[in-house]
């Protein structure tokens, strides 16, 4: 695809490419052309374990909530054999053990073991040595309803001759809470195993409460427990150990691991409903201190499985938890409810955070802070989802996912909520037939059986869905999974407890090459939890934690395997023991493809690791240099309750900061465009710091949000002036707050009104100042945002020549419309010494308008199937080759809105319900469809199209319409039209008059770009780019983008840029960036409703 134009002298192609990240040469397909899973039923295996679950009168899912939660699964090697064995959790049955007889062949010995457990409502299951005799126990959860029968979880103590005796109480471990799941690991590392117990709640989830009286309420009949080991006896030890147990615990995942690599186990617990998840980081005292909001940027909203491990081989390890939110666009119209926005402001006022319904993939920055990027991944929807385990499943060295998923009624179904399930009406009908049966209700609910799924790494932190391929194909209601070598070939099998049907295994076949490994412990800590085995390869590196319990109600096998795929040598092992020690066998002490016994008796140890202190890139210096610094405060206005149907605000897109020399000092000071509401302020740079100077005349713009302006002479007297551009998506205060104005500096930095100016009102989104025909003065291109309270409408820019007495409106001749404009840049494109417009914005392509001999810009031009989000772009010399590269900051990848030249995201603007009022209508691909739908939801639509009603009565007619069943044809065709074909930001390279654009690497992708800064930080020669940005304010359903805590991209000789982590570069930045100014060796970053922050680059050359 190319577009070319002659200049004055030269021929200039414009050549848009977007490289797809799943096109790159380092990623993968798959490990195999074939499956590697093959499905193992009873008549193979001898399991014929089926967890029924039969609503019945007075006991079902309308009483109680958690009745299709499921069971979980246990493997381990009971006795010794070298062969793993299952245990399986049953909700109304006999819980069941299973012997490994080798071959996949397994007996059931349940009775003779006396395990079948005889408590009420069996969930979790844990295998674990809790008296360090060397042999596997068996710890049983049990939950249930408030009325229901003994629910004190069980602790069956391994007996030696296959046959165990449950000493819960002895042991102190006959927890009565409504417990989900168990983990042990030692939390103070006195050498023995601790335990958590992760317990739900029977609090009303419909009804948001008041987190200082609920969260800290130890008195309460749920919250979580932790006990501490005392020499074989078990102490609660949940309070003085910081642990949260009140009511609103709903506890359904528990997870362990080492998240900020200090030595010690941390414990990480998603919550159902509306309280959020927590994140227990390990204070090396016996106490926890609960930082979840700080180290993450948004979590799921319905939390259920969770599992950590390093899932991109970076050393550190990452977090996956799963919710319920469907990937096809008829399950997502018709199975779920989406929460309004005003939401986010309660939950976030009661200290719930912000939460959304997707999968969360936390991915660890270093500092043991995380960035969430599930959707840039491809894991965020995978419907009704339990377990989650990560793991390397074909054995290439990357890990996967693999999502158990599925319930047995589809209790969010929409038409059920709506016309069934109305609590009040159900309980009246259920009153007035004399008898509490609410059975008749349950049977309304709709069942959809659900292929689980499993996610294989494509490398690049890209995961494809590769379930059916790989022999995953049988629609189930899956629950509680785990992972083990049963057959000992050297993969991971899988194994499923299912409801209603029988449980499955999954015999993994894959012929990659694997390392397998097999810890003895010592002392009370026989089979050696909480070791850290990290593998270096001529591949890289893995790590594995050593602790089996994770996903949902849960735990895998103790054996762990390093996938080698082929051809990969092995250097060496280093082994983190529990307790500090460290071991390192060299590969001549490690076999492939065969069994590694390492015994902690028997291992030489080494001095440990000792971290290598490096200098940072940048150094924060904002208190030395701004002590002033100016804070942004953002006018609350929820563009929402007047747009339902737009996907993100327009209302909060500053601040900006405008730099130049305001009091001809010969340093450059700045000023900071203030919100509505806020005075914009003028700081001058005095001995190296930054002063305010008072300015009155900006009073009277506090009416007006202040989003883009520009410096520039326009008297034609040597200093700068000012224009400051109006904008903001509020029309309540009439076009009056929309009029930019101009201002004339007196040569000291004070500001006067300059009443001769052009009058310019709108949204604006950039200000670029111009000597466009050269005459010494500077011309005007103003570039219009949107038009207030209409996304979508295409506003009017304003291109301006100053005509040295006055301005001239030449934007009908020149530029005419253009689009939701955010940025532009003048730059000569064609080396006829006369600059050229370059424009970018919403729903635009790169938009350029060649300079016609200085009377008028010529027709407008675009690069082939660029049409995006953009908003920034940026120009500069980046491989020192003569000519002007551009850097371009679009949205990202890591949001819901997904846009490709196949599946282009399009936008129709119209009145559609005739009423006087524009409307858009948003139409996109869901990530498992291949039709185009309407974005938005039932509720959204109808609400702001009433007429719509009448046609889509149900919500499983409306799933299946798309745009055009919706709309007669002629009004769509008569629709103003928009699309999207790329959320990529990246650089246009300029090489030898060809412009080619590359994306910038993975973490680029992860959240919208709207600063940009390029030069070179470190000194070493080369450019590197700065990238800010983090967008807040979209529709839940479209999500929350905050991937960038500091975008540091290392120039690389060969044109490329490598990240590099906030712990490494030092720019450890939160919130939104809306803009960077650099000057004097400095970094100004301007964010929105946040303080300005400085950097200075350690090793700068001025």
């Amino acid at each position: 695809m190319s577009q070319s134009f002659i200049g004055k002298s030269c021929l200039v192609i414009f050549i848009f490419t977007v490289f797809m990240h799943s096109c790159k040469n380092d990623q993968k397909t798959s490990s195999s052309s074939t499956s590697f899973f093959e499905e193992r039923m009873g008549d193979h295996t001898g399991i014929h374990f089926n967890n029924k679950v039969e609503d019945r009168a007075d006991f079902n899912i309308l009483t109680y909530r958690n009745f299709y939660n499921g069971g979980g699964v246990a493997i381990g090697d009971i006795n010794n054999d070298g062969l793993d064995d299952i245990y399986f959790a049953s909700n109304l049955e006999s819980n069941k053990l299973y012997l490994n007889s080798g071959d996949l062949k397994f007996e059931d010995i349940t009775s003779k073991a006396g395990v079948e457990g005889t408590g009420f409502w069996a969930t979790g299951v844990a295998m674990v040595d809790i008296n360090a005799d060397g042999l596997l126990d068996i710890y049983v959860c049990y939950s249930g309803e408030a009325a229901g029968g003994k629910r004190n979880n069980e602790l069956f103590i391994n007996n030696g001759d296959l046959t165990f005796s449950e000493k819960a109480v002895e042991f102190g471990l006959a927890d009565d809470g409504l417990t989900t799941q168990a983990s042990f690991f030692d939390y103070d590392k006195d050498g023995d195993l601790d335990c958590f117990i992760l317990n739900n709640s029977y609090s009303d989830p419909q009804r948001i409460q008041e987190v200082s009286r609920d969260r800290f309420n130890y008195g309460a009949t749920g919250g979580d427990r932790l006990y501490r080991n005392d020499g074989g006896k078990f102490t609660d030890v949940t309070k003085e150990a910081g642990i949260f147990s009140g009511d609103i615990d709903f506890g359904l995942g528990v997870s362990t691991g080492d998240v900020n690599n200090d030595g010690y186990l941390d414990i990480y617990i998603s919550n159902d409903f509306w309280e959020r998840d927590y994140l227990y980081i390990n204070q090396k005292d016996g106490t926890f201190k609960e930082e979840l909001t700080e180290r993450f940027g948004y979590i799921s909203a319905n939390s259920m499985g969770a599992d950590i491990a390093d899932i991109n081989n970076d050393g550190y390890l990452d977090i996956f938890s799963t919710d319920m939110l469907p990937a096809s666009n008829k399950r997502l119209k018709s199975a779920i409810h989406l929460e309004e926005y005003f939401l986010e402001d309660l939950k976030m006022k009661n200290t719930y955070f912000f939460q959304y319904v997707q999968n969360g993939l936390q991915i660890n920055n270093g500092d043991g802070s995380f960035k969430e990027m599930a959707r840039y991944a491809g894991v965020d929807a995978t419907d009704w989802s339990w377990g989650s385990l990560i793991a390397d499943f074909d054995n290439d060295g990357n890990k996967d996912i693999f999502v158990s998923n599925g319930i047995y009624h589809d209790i969010t179904d929409m038409d059920f909520v709506d016309f069934v399930a109305d609590e009040s009406r159900v309980r009246q009908v259920v009153e007035e037939s004399g008898k509490n049966d609410f059975t008749p209700f349950a049977k309304m609910i709709p069942l959809n059986q659900q292929i689980n799924y499993l996610f294989i790494n494509q490398g690049d932190l890209k995961f494809k869905n590769m379930a059916v391929e790989m022999g995953i194909k049988t629609p189930t209601f899956s629950n509680g999974s785990a992972y083990a070598d049963l057959d000992n070939d050297g993969d991971m099998d899988l194994v499923v407890n299912n409801v209603n049907s029988e449980a499955i295994i999954y015999e993994n076949k894959t012929e990659n090459d694997y390392l397998k490994i097999k810890l003895k412990g010592s002392g009370a800590n026989t089979y050696a939890l909480g070791t850290r085995l990290k593998l270096y390869t001529s591949k890289g590196q893995q790590i594995i934690e050593h602790l089996p319990f994770r996903g949902f109600e849960s735990s895998s096998g103790y054996d762990l395997i390093f996938g080698l795929g082929k051809g990969t040598e092995i250097d060496s092992l280093l082994v983190e023991w529990f307790d500090g020690k460290t071991s390192v066998l060299p590969a001549n002490e490690l076999k492939k493809n065969e069994l590694n016994q390492i015994d902690y008796a028997t291992v030489s140890f080494t001095n440990p690791e000792v971290p290598v202190s490096q200098n940072v890139i940048f150094e924060e210096i904002t208190s030395e240099v701004f002590p002033e610094a100016f804070y942004h405060k953002e006018n609350l206005y929820n563009d929402f309750d007047h747009e339902r149907l737009a996907p993100h605000m327009l209302s909060s897109m500053g601040p900006k900061i405008l730099k130049g020399d305001l009091n001809e000092d010969n340093e450059d000071d700045i000023i900071i465009l203030g919100a509505k509401g806020q005075k914009t302020e003028v700081y001058l740079n005095i001995n190296g710091k930054f002063v305010k100077k008072e300015q009155a005349s900006f009073e009277l713009d506090k009416v007006s949000d202040k989003v883009a302006g520009a410096l520039f002479d326009i008297d034609q007297d040597n200093d700068l002036d000012l224009m400051i551009a109006m904008g903001g998506n509020e029309y309540q205060g009439g076009e009056i707050s929309f009029v930019s104005r101009f201002y004339l500096n007196d040569g000291t930095g004070k500001f006067v009104p300059d009443m001769l100016g052009p009058y310019v009102a709108g949204n604006i989104g950039c200000v670029a100042p111009c000597d466009f025909d050269n005459d010494h003065d500077y011309d005007l291109f103003i570039g219009a945002r949107s038009v207030p309270g209409v996304y979508g409408s295409t506003p009017r820019s304003w291109f301006l020549r100053n005509d040295g007495e006055g301005w001239t409106d030449l934007t009908d001749q020149t530029i005419g419309t253009l689009g939701m404009v955010t940025d532009a840049t003048w730059v000569d494109l064609n080396g006829d010494q006369l600059k050229d417009l370059v424009v970018v914005g919403e729903w635009m392509p790169i938009t350029y308008l060649l300079n016609e001999k200085g009377q008028k810009l010529g027709p407008k031009k675009s690069l082939t199937n660029s049409e995006g989000w953009w908003n920034v772009i940026r120009q500069d010399d980046l491989d020192g080759d003569g000519d002007i590269d551009f850097v371009v900051g679009n949205w990202g990848e890591n949001f819901r809105l997904k846009a490709s030249v196949e599946k282009p995201l399009k936008l129709y603007v119209n009145d559609f319900d005739k009423n006087g009022k524009i409307e858009s209508i948003l139409e996109w691909y869901g990530p498992e469809d291949d039709r185009p739908y309407p974005f938005a939801s039932k509720m959204d639509l109808t609400a702001q199209l009433p007429f719509l009603k009448k046609k889509n009565l149900r919500y499983s007619e409306y799933a299946t319409k798309q745009v055009s069943d919706l709309f007669e044809k002629g009004l769509l065709d008569q629709s103003e039209q928009h699309i999207c074909k790329t959320f990529a930001s990246g650089i246009v390279w300029n090489d030898d008059k060809v412009l080619n654009f590359v994306p910038l690497p993975v973490e680029a992708q992860l959240s919208a770009v709207f600063a940009i800064d390029t030069r070179d930080y470190d000194g070493d020669g080369i450019k590197d780019i700065f990238l800010g940005g983090n967008f807040y304010r979209l529709k839940p359903e479209v999500g929350r983008i905050d991937g960038f805590n500091g975008g540091y991209f290392k120039g690389g000789k060969d044109k490329s840029f490598t990240y590099v982590n906030a712990l490494e570069s030092g720019l450890k930045i939160s919130g939104e960036v809306r803009d960077a100014q650099f000057f004097d060796g400095m970094l100004f970053l301007a964010r929105n409703n946040n303080s300005t922050l400085v950097f200075r680059p350690t090793n700068f050359n001025k």
